[in-house]
C-alpha cells in the first residue's frame, strides 16, 4: 500500500542536527496519520507521500519548516518566589509571552539561581535545521475512528481511556500555570 491521505504510517527514524549530532535515536518508531492532520512535520509528509514500505531517505528540514526560528522575546527571567517550590530545570509552566498576543505559551525552566529562574518559551529545537533518517516499515488504511479523531489509535498511537485515572503515564514533568 502506498502512503496517501488517511493512511497510518510507521517509520523508523533518527533525528540529528545539521552537523549530524544525534538528537533522538528513534528507539520507538513514529506512527502517524498521514494527510495534513499535523501529527508530524509537513516536510516529512511531503517526502513520504506516495512511497511504499521499504522506502528510506534522509532529509534536512530548515527551522522555518520545523519549529521556527529561536525567538529571544520568549525568554523570561522571573523572581524565584513567584514560582512553586521545589523548582527544578525541566519543569514547565503555561504563561503568556510579554508583548505577544494572549495565546498561551509553554515555558521550560532552563536555569535556577538563588533568587531568579530562567524560563524559555521556545521549542527546544527552535532555530535548528534538523536531519531525519526515515525508513518506512508499515503502511495501512486508517480506521474511520482514527480519521474522525485525527490521530492513530493502538500500538504507539493515542489511547482513549486505556490508562487508569490515577496513572502518571505521559506526565513526564510537572506543569503549573504561570501568573
Amino acid at each position: 500500500m502506498k502512503i496517501a491521505q488517511n493512511t497510518v504510517v510507521t517509520v523508523n527514524y533518527k533525528l540529528s542536527d545539521a552537523q549530524n549530532n544525534l538528537i533522538e535515536d528513534g528507539a520507538q518508531p513514529m506512527v502517524y496519520l498521514h494527510g495534513g492532520y499535523e501529527n508530524t512535520l509537513p516536510k516529512i509528509e511531503e517526502e513520504l507521500d506516495g512511497k511504499d514500505v521499504g522506502y528510506a531517505s534522509t532529509i534536512q528540514i530548515e527551522p522555518e519548516d520545523a519549529f521556527g526560528d529561536y525567538d529571544p522575546n520568549l525568554l523570561k527571567v522571573e523572581e524565584r518566589n513567584r514560582l512553586p517550590e521545589p523548582i527544578e530545570v525541566g519543569m514547565q509552566f503555561e504563561g503568556v509571552a510579554e508583548g505577544g498576543d494572549e495565546e498561551p505559551v509553554i515555558f521550560t525552566v532552563t536555569e535556577v539561581a538563588d533568587d531568579k529562574v530562567v524560563l524559555d518559551g521556545n521549542h527546544p529545537l527552535a532555530g535548528m535545521a534538523l536531519r531525519f533518517e526515515l525508513s518506512v516499515i508499515d503502511v495501512r488504511a486508517a480506521t474511520e475512528e482514527e480519521i474522525a479523531h485525527g490521530h492513530v489509535h493502538g500500538a504507539h498511537g493515542h489511547h482513549h481511556g486505556d490508562a487508569p485515572e490515577d496513572s502518571e503515564e505521559g506526565d513526564h514533568f510537572r506543569s503549573q500555570p504561570l501568573q
